[in-house]
């Protein structure tokens, strides 16, 4: 069983933000494998099913970004899930350019709050990530309204490919295993 998770804010005004881009991912592998988010559990949306011949939970916290640590805790608890092995998060990274992808089999929280959360409340950081950049905000602009402003129209042309990279790395890491996504897509 595989839980994966990608973060965002809950509401129809942060859909097409750079801080869902993480729910944004989700829904993109959700409709590339014929799942949908019909269920509620532990503060989250989900969507279960097959992927890859492997059983996974695509969920997307609803408890807001900055209490992402509280959905998760519960779903892992829920489904009985070793983080290290069988949990994989998505989100934005601030400190990537924009449409970079980064992936990790552990690390800090960095400066991204939902991480923040998650890492504080599941007391380690031991579980695989897959970082999207969004790029640092113009100097003018405050980090919050950059996070939760919408894509240029440049960056909206090139989510479809970032999404598709981004749903072929879970394919490839429930495949065969994150270290040969990792060794994939870390170029």
């Amino acid at each position: 069983m595989w839980l994966i998770v990608g973060l965002g804010n809950p509401g129809e005004k942060y859909t097409q933000t750079r801080h869902n881009l993480g729910f944004a991912c989700l829904n993109h592998l959700a409709k590339r494998h014929g799942l949908s988010f019909e269920t509620k559990k532990a503060h989250a949306r989900l969507a279960e099913g097959q992927i890859a011949g492997q059983r996974v939970a695509l969920a997307k916290p609803f408890t807001y970004m900055n209490l992402s640590g509280q959905a998760l805790v519960g779903l892992v608890q829920w489904y009985k899930i070793d983080p290290a092995q069988q949990l994989l998060v998505i989100y934005d990274d601030l400190d990537l350019p924009f449409g970079k992808l980064r992936l990790r089999p552990q690390g800090s929280a960095g400066t991204h709050n939902g991480m923040k959360s998650i890492v504080s409340l599941m007391g380690t950081q031991a579980f695989p990530r897959i970082r999207v950049g969004i790029g640092k905000p113009p100097p003018e602009w405050e980090t919050v309204n950059y996070v939760l402003g919408r894509f240029t129209a440049a960056e909206a042309q090139a989510l479809p490919s970032i999404y598709d990279n981004v749903a072929d790395i879970v394919d490839l890491s429930l495949q065969e295993d994150f270290v040969s996504a990792m060794n994939r897509f870390n170029t």
